[in-house]
């Protein structure tokens, strides 16, 4: 079996590895020395114009669609012609979640040696996105330094079962009798996907209780006080940097709606903007959420635990071409952030060699179909083995 590529021989889910593991867990213990020597050293020197070359592709690739796209109003049956934008919109909104990977790719220093090239791209890439280039990188440098660290982690840290029932009783007793129907968590996860991530990264309304101490405008990746729970002093020359990249980006789309109209402007870079939230939060959250990953406090916690309580998993053609492999190798890419995506694959059969069977993947099951499947079971984590100070998410009948 080719170990650069997903098993294609009944590979288990992570819910079956979970079973097989998670009652007799024990966490890794292999060391990062190990992982580094494992790698061939080739995957860790970015081609700085190989990495200019699929931006420009993808850029190329928004262009044509653009290019396409002006021609729908010229079809002349409404249903159809709606049909049409709505597929522009889907397709162009995955083009930009490319773009988007590329920019967290810079943000890593991955693509290139040169500091400029990485911190340009990003700069230019997430800006058009809508996302401030600085203030993310740091932030989800934090990330990475503390992945499934309960008490210091800042992405998709879930709720221990205490807290959860404990909240739970300060709530409208008839949430409890309609929160389980697939109609409300259909409609909730619409909302959720569409607006979430700009407004987390507008208000950090996903805070910590030790953040959420702190007022909105100081968790905010636009704050430049320095005074916040994110960012310290020195980092008011990169934020304030992020901010006129947005207020750049925001000039220019005023500018496109005085000239085309704002109805334009949402077809043709509003909506495929909104499926890229849509994708950003659908692809974190799974690859850091699953009932076979374990969650660590800070007492048994430690950077190896952390970098392997990821899971990969396959989005076909879309995730490993247009997504550039980030669903794929997120494993990986927690281990040693800084190997370009194109030489991620590779990395990954040699990272795998070293973590044995605490690598976990799922390329079995349909990609939305686990989204939906964890947003009904993983609701909170518990201990599984008494006093082990290790939280898996619950089982949920």
């Amino acid at each position: 079996m080719d170990e650069s590529k997903p098993p294609t021989d009944g590979p288990l889910k992570c819910s079956e590895q979970a079973g097989q593991h998670q009652d007799v867990f024990t966490p890794p213990e292999y060391t990062m020395k190990e992982i580094y020597d494992n790698i061939p050293a080739h995957c860790l020197q970015p081609n700085t114009w190989l990495s200019l070359f699929y931006i420009l592709r993808d850029y190329f690739f928004v262009l044509i669609l653009v290019s396409v796209a002006t021609q729908i109003p010229n079809i002349p049956y409404p249903y159809l012609r709606s049909t049409a934008w709505f597929a522009y919109a889907f397709v162009q909104g995955l083009v930009f979640t490319g773009l988007w990977e590329l920019a967290h790719e810079c943000g890593h220093g991955a693509l290139s040696k040169s500091k400029a090239f990485n911190n340009t791209c990003g700069l230019i890439i997430h800006s058009m996105l809508l996302v401030p280039y600085y203030s993310w990188k740091i932030t989800h440098s934090t990330h990475h330094k503390t992945t499934n660290n309960l008490d210091k982690d800042i992405a998709f840290v879930p709720t221990i079962k205490e807290a959860y029932q404990a909240d739970r009783e300060t709530h409208n007793k008839a949430w409890d009798y309609i929160e389980d129907m697939p109609i409300v968590a259909i409609i909730h996860l619409f909302f959720h996907q569409i607006v979430a991530w700009p407004i987390y990264l507008t208000i950090n309304n996903f805070a910590l209780e030790r953040m959420a101490k702190v007022p909105w405008w100081k968790r905010s990746h636009f704050y430049l006080g320095g005074d916040g729970p994110n960012f310290r002093p020195e980092n008011t020359r990169e934020i304030l940097i992020s901010d006129l990249g947005i207020g750049a980006a925001a000039l220019a789309l005023w500018g496109l709606v005085q000239y085309f109209g704002a109805w334009n402007v949402m077809l043709f870079w509003g909506f495929p903007w909104m499926w890229t939230n849509h994708w950003i939060l659908t692809i974190t959250y799974l690859q850091h959420t699953d009932t076979s990953i374990p969650y660590y406090p800070n007492k048994t916690w430690t950077f190896v635990r952390g970098a392997a309580s990821a899971v990969d998993r396959d989005f076909g053609f879309i995730g490993r071409v247009i997504f550039h492999g980030a669903i794929e190798t997120h494993v990986m890419h927690h281990h040693v952030a800084r190997i370009p995506f194109y030489h991620a694959t590779e990395a990954t059969a040699a990272v795998r060699e070293v973590m044995g069977s605490h690598y976990k993947y799922d390329f079995k099951t349909p990609y939305m179909w686990a989204f939906w499947r964890n947003h009904r079971e993983c609701v909170y984590v518990e201990e599984t083995q008494k006093d082990s100070q290790i939280y898996f998410f619950a089982k949920m009948k």
